[in-house]
């Protein structure tokens, strides 16, 4: 704690020193996560659990200063331990970024720590998620340049974060080099702006160099991949596409396999005022990308692959959120949102929003290269030190991952009254997902009412009802079966929740909330998961005090995902901007 108030101290005192200078121009930000344990042992929290961890403090401050064309920043961390859930590797405190950078609108070059992305990353993204204590920046050098309007030429090169490691270990990651070009047509023909044709162009290409220290590999040295989009738009109708390839890239991840890899996402959508549909489908085929071939998790990934499947934010549907399969997965979506139009007998006084959503992942088809009576290993893996399969570009696998059927209802009653509701279908691949061989897949339906009551112009107050039917209920599973196999069945069964929050705008909101499992098939596990929270809110100050159980589970942002383990204590968020 100490650390971070001196922190807090010198950019506050650095702000002011800047902000003196005629025109320039200072903005930063601060977040401090802090969460004290105990031990709970009816949710299975004992001091051997906690090993002796009772606080764990998570917090950052980054400051950036502009002057004319020229901008700076640097954002300091401290993981005085890291949070339950977080990689213990975060465990330290410094300097994590840096950069400088100037643009005078032909040409920008940035030194330091570099976030962006080509396309949709199938091929280079990097970015920084702090509910998921990930960071894979890129630090070294960016050169933009703009030759004509509407043309945009990007080059780059460096070398991943990878926790507090240092740079000049070259055993622990590749250098990453990087070119980037995207021509959008309507700014560069201005005879194109006054019809109802759209076009953007782009292309990429990334490589990666590592020197190989495999004794029983030839590991390739440089692996290159590219990178080809397209979007089109008419009047009310869109259409993108995107395809990737990567050159053979055999990594501790894919098992050593010799395999390319390809991805595809294609999306064609069409809206007007109260309407909109977006039909979308993605195919993916060995492209985890990591500047490390011995990387492993979520480390030093170079790529990105964008999920398409519904995001929900309540806490039941959210239990069993999809995390992409980079190895392999053919996905699609389909989603339909419609305003039934106000003064009408359905739609009411203020019209209702509909939302249909379907989406559904299997795995591709594999048909693997086999010795003479070897049986066709998992579908995650090829056999090491081969190509380890093909796979015909447009055949969908047997295996499903995940699915999600859902429709959400959304009307204002009247003028205190409003409601959500939603009915989710789900199917979700537990071996696979998170990694549990043998699990059961989950098979569930789940239900939610959101109600709210505006009581004054600054007073509301809002109410949850939700529920989880699992299919796991009416198996056969029972109890002594489980044994050996507890960790898969933490969080299965039926499951009731509740939520009621206050709020007094625009300062302060009270919420209490409960969780429960009541239908696992493990009596133990059969838990209340309670909470209570107060927060105050002034301009960008945000304090959230937070006490009671979280329980196990996956948080995901974007398809990235990190497993929480369940925890009990008080907890407290502190986040502010300048």
């Amino acid at each position: 704690m100490r650390r971070i108030l001196l922190l807090l101290a010198f950019v506050s005192c650095a702000a002011i020193s800047f902000a003196q200078v005629e025109n320039a121009q200072v903005n930063g930000s601060f977040q401090i996560d802090g969460q004290y344990y105990r031990v709970d042992e009816a949710i299975g929290i004992t001091s051997e659990t906690i090993k002796g961890q009772k606080v764990g403090l998570n917090g950052f401050g980054k400051i950036n200063y502009s002057l004319g064309n020229f901008t700076a920043g640097i954002r300091y961390e401290a993981f005085q331990t890291p949070l339950s859930g977080f990689d213990t590797r975060l465990q330290g405190f410094g300097i994590a970024n840096y950069y400088a950078s100037y643009d005078n609108g032909t040409v920008a070059v940035t030194l330091g720590d570099i976030y962006d992305q080509f396309g949709n990353g199938f091929i280079f993204r990097t970015y920084e998620e702090w509910a998921l204590g990930f960071d894979n920046a890129l630090r070294g050098m960016r050169v933009i340049y703009r030759p004509a309007t509407g043309v945009t030429l990007k080059a780059l090169f460096g070398k991943q974060r990878l926790y507090w490691v240092d740079y000049g270990d070259a055993a622990k990651r590749g250098i990453v080099r990087g070119i980037d070009g995207e021509w959008d047509l309507n700014q560069s023909f201005s005879a194109l702006n006054n019809t109802k044709f759209r076009a953007t162009v782009g292309g990429s290409f990334i490589s990666k160099y590592q020197k190989n220290t495999n004794t029983t590999y030839t590991i390739p040295e440089n692996v290159g991949a590219f990178d080809g989009r397209v979007n089109l738009g008419y009047g009310r109708f869109a259409f993108t596409t995107e395809y990737a390839y990567k050159i053979n890239d055999p990594s501790a991840f894919n098992n050593y396999t010799f395999n390319e890899g390809q991805a595809i996402l294609s999306s064609l959508s069409y809206s007007q005022k109260g309407f909109g549909v977006i039909a979308q489908v993605k195919r993916v085929d060995n492209m985890s990308f990591k500047s490390d071939y011995k990387g492993v998790k979520n480390d030093l990934d170079i790529n990105f692959i964008p999920p398409i499947n519904y995001t929900h934010t309540h806490s039941l549907p959210a239990i069993y959120s999809y995390a992409t399969q980079p190895l392999g997965e053919m996905a699609m979506q389909l989603q339909v949102n419609y305003t039934i139009p106000k003064n009408t007998l359905i739609g009411g006084k203020y019209g209702t929003k509909v939302t249909l959503d379907f989406s559904q992942v299997n795995d591709i088809k594999r048909n693997y290269i086999l010795a003479e009576g070897q049986e066709a290993p998992a579908h995650i893996a090829g056999n090491s030190g081969t190509i380890g399969y093909t796979s015909p570009f447009f055949a969908i696998g047997d295996r499903k991952f995940f699915h999600d059927f859902n429709i959400e209802l959304e009307r204002r009653l009247n003028k205190k009254w409003k409601l959500i509701a939603q009915y989710i279908n789900l199917y979700y691949d537990m071996a696979t997902i998170e990694n549990h061989p043998g699990a059961p897949a989950v098979e569930a339906n789940i239900a939610f009412v959101d109600l709210s009551y505006r009581i004054t112009s600054k007073q509301s107050i809002r109410f949850e009802l939700q529920h989880l039917w699992d299919n796991i209920n009416s198996s056969n599973t029972t109890e002594e079966s489980t044994f050996g196999h507890e960790d898969v069945y933490k969080k299965r069964g039926n499951w009731g929740a509740a939520l009621v929050e206050y709020t007094i705008a625009p300062k302060w909101f009270v919420s209490v909330a409960d969780k429960y499992n009541y239908g696992n098939p493990i009596a133990d596990n059969r838990d209340h998961y309670y909470t209570a929270s107060v927060g105050y809110i002034k301009e960008s100050t945000r304090i959230v005090f937070t006490g009671g159980r979280q329980s196990e589970g996956m948080v995901c942002v974007g398809g990235v995902c990190r497993v929480v383990p369940a925890s009990s204590g008080f907890s407290l968020s502190i986040t502010t901007s300048f």
